[in-house]
């Protein structure tokens, strides 16, 4: 008689593995540190937004009524006062000197100063068409850059122009600061640039963003 042998398999006990769990748990660890820092870097751009647009609202706002900082009281523009005369007839240095004189005051140039503090303002502060902004605001920066001319060290009568830089300024700070929101659509984060993006006009047209 044949006997046959049958190999059996011993259920055994085995210690419960690790490895899996370990490489899961890293996952989302990964996943989880990646998800806060991208957390943390909406909401850093979205505050360096909300601030900048409060620089450009406060401006409008104080040469509009003259709260008594930049604008002195009685001398706002309801009150009959120019936004652009002070500015602009006091420039002293620079390729376009002659040209903001002449500028100064003109109400072409007190509206569209006006209007283009309070539409960048707006915008930042919102969330919503920041490559506007940032086109708008970078021009504007731009002419007050020409307008101080940081690369002369001395004016046009000669006294010391008391630039601290040849190059970089506040206004090209602003400038960049503009540009680099509009990259990143810090609008999305304490601002309503999600439900701009998804309306019609603006889907089909990018630069709206």
């Amino acid at each position: 008689m044949a006997v046959h042998d049958h190999s059996h398999r011993s259920s055994g006990f085995h210690l419960p593995s690790f490895r899996r769990n370990r490489t899961a748990s890293t996952s989302e660890s990964d996943v989880s540190a990646r998800t806060d820092t991208h957390t943390a870097r909406a909401y850093a751009f979205a505050s360096l937004r909300l601030f900048t647009g409060f620089v450009f609202l406060w401006a409008f706002l104080d040469k509009t009524f003259g709260f008594g900082y930049a604008t002195p009281s009685g001398k706002g523009w309801i009150d009959g006062g120019s936004p652009t005369k002070g500015f602009l007839g006091s420039v002293a240095v620079g390729p376009m000197e002659s040209t903001f004189h002449s500028w100064a005051g003109d109400p072409w140039a007190n509206w569209l100063f006006m209007l283009g503090l309070f539409g960048i303002g707006l915008a930042l502060a919102a969330g919503v068409a920041l490559r506007l902004a940032a086109v708008a605001g970078t021009a504007m920066m731009a002419l007050m850059w020409i307008a101080e001319w940081p690369p002369a060290k001395h004016l046009s009568d000669g006294s010391a122009s008391m630039s601290t830089n040849p190059f970089v300024d506040y206004h090209l700070i602003y400038a960049v600061a503009l540009i680099v929101l509009a990259a990143v659509a810090a609008g999305d984060a304490l601002g309503a640039g999600r439900l701009w993006a998804r309306l019609p006009f603006v889907r089909d047209h990018s630069w709206l963003r």
